[in-house]
């Protein structure tokens, strides 16, 4: 039997961890969600729930992948004999693999506006950003090759395996996306007017305090942690037993509010600046943010590294994804590994390929009023994920002994206790509210 591969460092595993969380959910749906929102208040919320909801969860899926050393469903089963808390692993696979189909027709289209921004083709568009976006979304050939090519760089990386592969991708990417993101932040900073956008970001509008936007700051924060999927469940059961890993899930906690923070501030100075709203909806990277760099020195340059940026964040959630299906499939035969990530990557492409074309030829399918896109999006997010987190901390908070789960966290008393109560208690209502408020629309 082959050893089972590991993350070489502390530093590998975490900066995997955070790239799984810092994708679409930090770089293109927080800006436009504050945007929409009134900005500092759904801030200010989405950073209180990050960590006194979002935080347990994830410490949650740590314990269970390091202290069972094996997938998600060999993991469940080990720690749980006899009892069916192993479907969660099934259930993340699905779910991760649904995600998947209908993110890396996004992740293709980041790939079209970075082809056409190396190749200087994104301003002969006239400056008419909403239709080059309905083009690419709509053209049946070009959105499903994008999200064809998306899924092989995803294939390739994580055929690769952990050392080769996930880590090694995601230590390059990961201060890649801090340094481009510093650069882009300076010169959105020096635009005349900025200052707009600083005090969008953080001066209070207190007429935003509602029970709105706590859920919709509530749900951000679950969805960019990617919690409820068992992916992370996964990643730590590559981690050594000797990691600490509450450290570790603040950290990739803290590294997600940075780079969410540092979107902001790319996005919202110079939206500000050049005379644009920022309630501009799904379409702030696509359509605005273009149009904002088309009018700066060098505003082609910026907009291919934010597009490159993009496409890091967007791989680094991608691979994680893949992995939790490769590894719950190839169990305890890693030499399996190539052969599973192809077979797994070419079925999510093909389930895929619907979300695809759910914005030309197949837009008139609806399914509970949805296109294919938002239906599959929906299932996942809304109910999927929610659903997930809610088993993943019942059976920390409830099934762990206190015993257990005082050793396996291996911290100070304070933070145990504190993390307990949230676990318990805290996490679990606040993900029932998540899910309730996601299947209303179900009902109407």
């Amino acid at each position: 039997m082959s050893s089972r591969d590991q993350f070489t460092s502390k530093i590998g595993f975490i900066l995997a961890a955070a790239g799984s969380s810092i994708g679409l959910g930090a770089i293109w749906k927080f800006p436009y969600m504050a945007g929409t929102n009134g900005g500092s208040v759904f801030i200010f919320l989405f950073i209180l729930c990050t960590f006194f909801i979002g935080l347990p969860v994830l410490i949650a899926e740590f314990m269970i992948g390091r202290r069972g050393q094996k997938d998600a469903v060999t993991s469940f089963k080990e720690q749980a004999p006899g009892k069916p808390w192993y479907f969660i692993g099934w259930g993340g696979m699905i779910i991760a693999g649904l995600i998947l189909s209908f993110y890396s027709v996004v992740g293709g289209w980041i790939l079209s506006y970075l082809g056409r921004a190396i190749t200087f083709h994104l301003k002969n568009s006239n400056g008419n950003y909403a239709d080059l976006f309905n083009n690419i979304i709509s053209s049946p050939f070009e959105a499903v090759l994008v999200q064809g090519l998306f899924m092989l760089l995803t294939v390739v990386i994580v055929s690769a395996g952990i050392k080769g592969g996930i880590e090694k991708a995601s230590t390059w990417m990961m201060p890649l996306l801090f340094i481009f993101f510093i650069v882009l932040v300076i010169r959105s900073l020096t635009l005349d007017g900025a200052m707009e956008g600083i005090k969008f970001m953080f001066v209070p509008d207190w007429s935003y305090l509602n029970a709105e936007t706590f859920l919709k700051a509530l749900g951000q924060a679950f969805f960019s942690l990617s919690v409820g999927i068992a992916v992370m469940i996964t990643y730590a059961s590559y981690l050594s037993k000797s990691e600490k890993i509450g450290n570790s899930a603040i950290n990739v906690a803290s590294m997600n509010i940075i780079i969410s923070l540092l979107a902001g501030l790319v996005i919202f100075p110079a939206v500000f600046a050049l005379g644009y709203t920022p309630d501009q909806g799904p379409g702030l990277v696509f359509i605005i943010l273009p149009a904002v760099f088309e009018q700066l020195p060098l505003g082609g340059l910026f907009l291919t590294i934010f597009f490159v940026l993009l496409l890091f964040a967007t791989v680094t959630s991608s691979i994680s994804m893949l992995e939790i299906v490769v590894a719950i499939a190839i169990g305890d035969k890693p030499e399996k590994r190539k052969k599973i990530a192809w077979i797994g990557g070419i079925i999510i492409f093909i389930v895929g390929i619907p979300s695809a074309l759910s914005f030309g030829i197949l837009s008139d399918v609806k399914i509970l009023d949805r296109s294919i896109f938002d239906f599959v999006d929906f299932l996942t997010n809304s109910i999927g994920m929610p659903i997930g987190a809610l088993l993943i901390s019942i059976f920390a908070g409830y099934y762990y002994t206190k015993d257990i789960s005082r050793k396996e966290l291996a911290t100070s008393s304070l933070m145990f206790n504190i993390w307990y109560i949230l676990i318990r208690y805290v996490s679990p209502i606040a993900i029932l509210i998540i899910f309730i408020q996601g299947i209303l629309p179900l009902f109407k």
